[in-house]
């Protein structure tokens, strides 16, 4: 797990100014409903940091592999996620879904647009999300993306 000054850098620009933030592209739905729950009290700090952080105006790189939200969770063993396989095919079908591609840069607010308009209001979340844990917290509430 990585050293949580990564995000308090995030913040501060400290020694990030430009820097642009990888960003697992399933991550742009989870962070549409994130509401401070998840799988552990460090982790649920780390995402509503990140949430603040992206939300400033970052630059995003979408990445198919743990990424700074993945550095404080708990199924993250040495950098490889538990559900490597189950969260790459969320990954997946996010990119192709929205038309974007692993790798592709770009500001934070323009892919949240993206998938809300491709994803959230096409109604398309519970086809991807079919087996997520989190699902139930989704379909409580609306995106905040809307």
């Amino acid at each position: 797990m990585q050293d949580k000054s990564i995000a308090v850098a995030y913040a501060s620009d400290e020694g990030t100014e430009g820097k642009i933030i990888p960003l697992r592209p399933h991550h742009g739905m989870c962070l549409a409903y994130f509401k401070g729950e998840g799988y552990s009290n460090g982790f649920t700090v780390h995402m509503a940091e990140m949430l603040k952080i992206f939300l400033s105006g970052k630059r995003i790189r979408l990445h198919v592999d743990t990424d700074e939200i993945c550095s404080a969770c708990p199924n993250n063993q040495d950098g490889i996620c538990e559900a490597r396989d189950k969260v790459a095919e969320y990954d997946n079908e996010v990119l192709e879904r929205c038309g974007l591609e692993a790798g592709q840069e770009l500001e934070f607010t323009t892919f949240t647009k993206t998938v809300q308009e491709k994803i959230l209001e096409a109604d398309k979340r519970k086809e991807i999300c079919r087996n997520c844990q989190w699902n139930s917290i989704c379909e409580e509430q609306k995106s905040r993306w809307e």
